[in-house]
């Protein structure tokens, strides 16, 4: 195996040279291997061959649930401290447990580890997305990081070697049970006294309309297929979904201003604002039971937005019905 690695260098001092003593390789390939990792805190991720590791150490939360823009990946810089990345080879066939195991197994036994000194890391992230074919909502699923280390030198042995570029390839992260939303409101709505707010919740997220059009709620009957409608804004008809770390929403948490502090504000989504007669759309059609009421709120084609993230709520999405007294 020692041999074969210095045939490598040996091949790439003849393809490539040196420059100012640093020697230009290109033999790692991981590009074809899975990357997994040894926690969900994702600090360390790694690529497996029969005999070969590539291991990528960043610190927690490096990898965001966030899109990065188009064309600007997150950099960061390999300092051998908090980012670190290292290639090993093996006298026999390696597993997960070589790697992530707190005592790791004797055998087989590192051969050569080679541990960058410099690069730069670049990561692009990208949302995974499901479509709900009947209804048209999109739900994230999960993200997937896209990563390069750029401009990389190696210490091998007290040289230094350089490699333009590693792919490291995509990592795939799910999210996890505690940050998926939850979009089902069993509660009805209620309207705040003053009228300006219609809200609607669970135990720990809700959604409010804010300034909502006042004549969408009108004790009147709509003709048949004939709904009010008024398309969603950044001031009037300001929809919010509203997400929160800890405690049990009720109705006092409502029609309060400045708002409660808890429970405590984890996230908050934004609808895009609408297009009338094509997104966005706040569509009330309302009939009678009994002496009430009964109004049947539904948003048409509405997007909701965090950072980078977006997502459809569908074509039809019921916020819920609304009584009110004759």
């Amino acid at each position: 195996m020692m041999k074969k690695f210095a045939c490598l260098i040996l091949f790439a001092l003849l393809l490539n040279g040196c420059d100012d003593g640093d020697i230009t390789v290109e033999t790692i390939d991981f590009t074809k291997i899975e990357s997994t990792s040894c926690t969900k805190t994702n600090e360390l991720i790694y690529k497996l061959k029969s005999q070969e590791a590539l291991l990528l150490q960043m610190p927690v939360e490096t990898l965001k649930n966030n899109p990065t823009d188009v064309g600007k990946p997150a950099l960061f810089s390999i300092n051998n401290t908090n980012f670190r990345l290292f290639y090993r080879s093996y006298d026999g066939a390696v597993s997960k447990s070589n790697i992530c195991d707190l005592i790791p197994p004797t055998t087989p036994k590192i051969i050569n580890e080679w541990h960058a000194i410099s690069g730069t890391i670049e990561i692009v992230t990208t949302a995974q997305t499901t479509l709900n074919e009947t209804t048209q909502a999109t739900t994230i699923s999960g993200y997937t990081h896209n990563i390069v280390i750029t401009n990389l030198t190696y210490s091998i042995e007290g040289m230094n070697v350089t490699n333009p570029e590693i792919v490291f390839g995509d990592f795939k992260t799910t999210i996890d049970d505690d940050d998926k939303l939850n979009l089902t409101f069993i509660i009805a709505p209620a309207l705040c006294p003053d009228k300006k707010q219609l809200h609607v919740y669970n135990q720990n997220s809700a959604m409010t309309i804010d300034n909502i059009d006042q004549t969408l709620i009108q004790n009147v009957v709509t003709p048949v297929n004939q709904p009010r409608t008024a398309v969603l804004g950044a001031t009037n008809n300001k929809l919010l979904y509203n997400v929160y770390k800890e405690g049990v929403l009720n109705e006092d948490y409502f029609c309060k201003s400045p708002a409660p502090t808890s429970p405590a504000l984890k996230e908050t989504w934004t609808a895009v604002n609408g297009v009338d007669g094509v997104s966005g759309i706040i569509e009330v059609t309302t009939t009678t039971e009994g002496n009430n009421f009964v109004h049947t709120i539904r948003l048409r084609n509405t997007f909701l937005t965090k950072e980078n993230n977006k997502f459809n709520l569908g074509t039809s999405y019921l916020l819920g019905v609304l009584k009110t007294p004759n």
